[in-house]
């Protein structure tokens, strides 16, 4: 009598275990070919860009909010502001998401003579990517837009 797991498709076991409704946000860790290192790097650029406008825009509501409590639109700023906020913390997690699934899994190899030196600025991007989610910082977001602007020379725009 054959057991049930051995009348299933390595595809139906994989569907079984891995389809739990969970969504990857990570591209496969095999060797595809299909994602370019250059449009990682610009997607943390912009998420760095979207972080900044974010943090502006918290500081201007705050501002605004503490100089007019009486306002009745008050709801309405604070609202906006749980927005930004939660837009900021989005884009922050993107670049994690993206130097720790992607680059760090799969293009940063122990082998590579420069491996410390591009270990070390990638972590850096973690760190200033966690710092600019602690708090509302145009100095920590350039911190984090200067961070990531040195994984440039690691990741140059390729013609195809």
């Amino acid at each position: 009598m054959m057991r049930i797991y051995e009348m299933l498709s390595a595809g139906s076991l994989l569907f079984i275990f891995l389809g739990s409704g969970q969504v990857a946000f990570a591209h496969c860790q095999i060797p595809c070919g299909i994602y370019d290192d250059h449009a990682r790097y610009q997607s943390m650029v912009e998420d760095s860009a979207t972080i900044e406008k974010a943090t502006n825009q918290i500081i201007e509501i705050s501002e605004l909010l503490h100089a007019d409590q009486a306002n009745r639109s008050v709801a309405v700023s604070y609202n906006q502001l749980v927005r930004w906020v939660t837009n900021k913390e989005n884009h922050a997690d993107n670049i994690i998401t993206v130097i720790t699934n992607y680059f760090l899994t799969q293009r940063i190899k122990s082998g590579q003579q420069d491996y410390l030196d591009r270990l070390s600025k990638h972590h850096t991007v973690i760190v200033a990517a966690m710092k600019v989610k602690q708090n509302a910082s145009l100095a920590a977001s350039a911190d984090l837009t200067a961070a990531i602007q040195a994984l440039g020379p690691y990741y140059p725009k390729h013609e195809h």
